[in-house]
């Protein structure tokens, strides 16, 4: 089958999904108020509350939650077909991320801009929000550092792309400072620094870096991994304005660019997808379709993730509440689309279905190799670029997305330590300085500590990551579900999707729970329990609160701040 059908259907279906039923979301479900005094202007502090133009602001959403993990769970997917993960991808991004990241949007910037976590204690109860908030931090602490380790190894693998990731940081410091600063318009700001990040790969192809092979007992990989916990620590502490905006809108800017030069170069090389639809030929070590790739493939279909963000920095910036449907919903599509990207690549950048079937001989096979060596393949081809140029941009753009997203995730984690001081009335908590140090100090820990001094031991509990991350979508849905019933307004659009990713997460982690003791991986398995156990105990609490909610009366103004 022609690549170029599998990209005009997905495609399509983003652009009518958005169209359409984002719009029925937004004025007949959330029922947004473009009047409404959101979080950003009336708290507005010119650190973390600051009022957004909302093409800034989605570059900075978008590139938040489009990380390394769209590409990574569908290039690993689709070694159970091309099928199954363009179905899920399509279907999960209009009907269930979308809400998902839309409703946690609206509901954060209804409630004082507070994190989803912390919302879940008014929408159900105090001890369903220390849990709720425990699963959070565990999931951002794996985020954190697994996009460390990956973006380590990428700089090892790729070294021209290391210029090109760095070089963005300077460009994103002087486009804040004369947006902010000068008020100089989107326009040419936008150009030149798009201007500069290209040229930039050109000079990183022609200089490649490389740290020391070995530092005080430490590899380059784990060198790399200190110095991007470094910068995120820095990052997480300035003002969103003077980095974390501008670096994002850029980055979005250029994933846009990039998503376009990819499906233009398959419209042009007309590649073959030589992936089976259904892989009857599986390796031996590859988990049941069912339930597994639902959350295999979490980015790029639903991501609890997204609703971190979405609650935790972006309702913080929104200058008006009509712009939750461009800001959450659609960067969502966008992530679907970058998603799509990943599933063509990795299997229409194969010359032949030996060749694809030789690459993908283990589950653990594909991931961002396969997306760097096929979609450069097909950009290569089709638009004549030389095949190390493909490959850095498309490494660059891996880069790049884990960088922002664990920019966001690092701060997302410091404020979940700022909210357990004033919980717990722990002052020292309190600090930006203290929390962000506790924060990257863990990360830190779980990147050397489990890996035994290596810096990879982070990999470790990636199995958990994608189980954690869908089991926190599927709570956010119910939560969504709670506030929605206490208004009276129509739930089944929250709540199907809510039961589909929790039946299957749940049963992802029973299987994954007897992986683990087969293994004999009891770190693991000692994780595994305990998130499937808090997240059954939030989620009895939030179903008890939504049988009260059905069964009293619809209230115009409830508890929520509605």
């Amino acid at each position: 089958m022609s690549a170029i059908v599998l990209a005009a259907l997905g495609l399509g279906g983003f652009a009518l999904g958005y169209v359409f039923y984002s719009r029925f979301i937004a004025d007949r479900i959330f029922q947004l108020d473009p009047d409404f005094e959101t979080p950003a202007h009336a708290q507005e502090d010119g650190v973390d509350f600051v009022p957004t133009n909302r093409w800034v602001l989605w570059g900075h959403h978008f590139t938040s939650i489009a990380g390394a993990a769209p590409i990574v769970g569908p290039a690993i997917g689709v070694i159970w077909g091309w099928l199954p993960a363009f179905l899920w991808v399509t279907v999960g991004t209009v009907f269930f991320a979308g809400v998902h990241d839309a409703g946690a949007l609206w509901a954060s910037v209804r409630n004082r801009g507070e994190s989803i976590g912390a919302l879940t204690e008014s929408v159900v109860g105090k001890r369903a929000r220390s849990l709720f908030m425990v699963v959070i931090f565990l999931l951002l602490l794996m985020v954190n550092a697994v996009f460390a380790i990956i973006i380590a190894q990428l700089f090892v693998d790729v070294r021209s792309s290391v210029i090109p990731a760095w070089f963005v940081i300077a460009v994103a410091l002087g486009i804040g400072w004369l947006l902010y600063r000068r008020g100089v318009p989107l326009l040419w700001p936008s150009l030149i620094a798009l201007g500069l990040l290209y040229a930039s790969m050109f000079v990183g192809a022609v200089f490649p870096v490389s740290l020391p092979e070995e530092v005080l007992g430490l590899q380059e990989p784990a060198q790399w991994v200190l110095i991007l916990f470094v910068y995120a620590a820095i990052a997480s502490l300035l003002p969103v304005w003077v980095l974390l905006q501008p670096r994002d809108y850029i980055n979005g800017i250029q994933l846009f660019v990039g998503l376009a030069i990819f499906f233009m170069a398959v419209l042009l090389a007309n590649p073959t997808v030589v992936a089976p639809a259904f892989n009857t030929g599986l390796p031996d070590d590859v988990p049941p379709l069912l339930p597994l790739l639902f959350v295999t493939i979490a980015c790029g279909a639903i991501s609890g993730f997204h609703g971190l963000v979405s609650s935790g920095t972006t309702s913080k910036q929104l200058d008006k509440e009509s712009d939750v449907r461009f800001v959450g919903y659609l960067g969502s599509v966008g992530e679907g689309a970058l998603a799509l990207a990943a599933i063509i690549a990795c299997t229409a950048g194969f010359a032949t279905l030996g060749e694809w079937d030789s690459f993908y001989s283990t589950f653990a096979a594909g991931g961002i190799p396969a997306f760097v060596q096929g979609g450069g393949a097909i950009i290569s081809e089709g638009l004549r670029l030389p095949v190390h140029f493909a490959e850095t941009l498309l490494a660059v753009m891996a880069v790049l997305f884990a960088a922002t997203t664990m920019d966001t995730g690092v701060r997302l984690q410091r404020y979940i330590v700022q909210e357990w001081g004033v919980i717990y009335d722990l002052p020292i908590l309190t600090g930006r300085v203290a929390a962000t140090i506790i924060a990257v100090g863990l990360c830190i820990a779980l990147a050397f500590g489990a890996g035994g001094g290596a810096g990879t031991g982070g990999l470790m509990i990636w199995p958990l990551f994608g189980t954690t991350n869908q089991l926190l979508a599927g709570l956010t849905l119910l939560i969504l579900s709670v506030i929605l019933m206490k208004l009276g307004r129509p739930t089944i659009y929250t709540l199907v999707p809510m039961v589909f990713v929790l039946v299957m997460t749940v049963l992802a982690l029973l299987v994954q729970l007897a992986g683990f003791w087969r293994q004999e991986q009891y770190f693991l398995l000692v994780m595994d329990l305990f998130i499937l156990a808090a997240a059954i105990w939030v989620a009895l609490e939030a179903l008890s609160t939504l049988r009260r909610a059905r069964m009293s009366e619809p209230e115009e103004e409830v508890e929520v701040g509605v």
